[in-house]
């Protein structure tokens, strides 16, 4: 069995099967846009891909930072002002990952537009021409 990456032709989606690409673009932007053969879902995936990964790796040492460190950021001595500079050291990749997750959610939004557009088009083309009466 051959793997590959490439989209084969464009061709005209129906109304479900766009419905279909728009509702796995909103879950995991950029694989719906492939699904619709669009060639900017490898973008959105590489994006929505690295934004996940970062959230979630500095996201989870974040976290067992803030545990093992629980009682010096929270407790009766701590300065407030420290306290926020310490998250926010240890926070802002994780920031940043939940930032390029965001931007591919809202390009993909722009392609589903494209996507629901052109599946509009491809059913008033394949409409059948009312005939007059003679």
């Amino acid at each position: 069995m051959k793997l590959t990456l490439a989209l084969g032709p464009r061709h005209g989606l129906s109304r479900q099967t766009a419905l279909g690409c728009v509702a796995t673009n909103v879950a995991f932007p950029g694989f719906g846009s492939l699904m619709a053969g669009h060639p900017v879902g490898y973008a959105q995936a590489v994006v929505t891909l690295a934004g996940f990964a970062m959230t979630l790796g500095f996201g989870l040492v974040f976290v067992v930072w803030c545990l093992l460190n629980w009682s010096v950021l929270y407790g009766p001595d701590a300065d407030p002002v420290d306290t926020l500079l310490q998250l926010w050291v240890r926070l802002r990749w994780a920031l940043v990952g939940m930032g390029l997750f965001g931007i591919s959610w809202l390009w993909a939004w722009f392609t589903n537009a494209a996507i629901l557009r052109e599946s509009r088009k491809a059913e008033e083309a394949a409409k059948p021409l009312p005939s007059r009466p003679s």
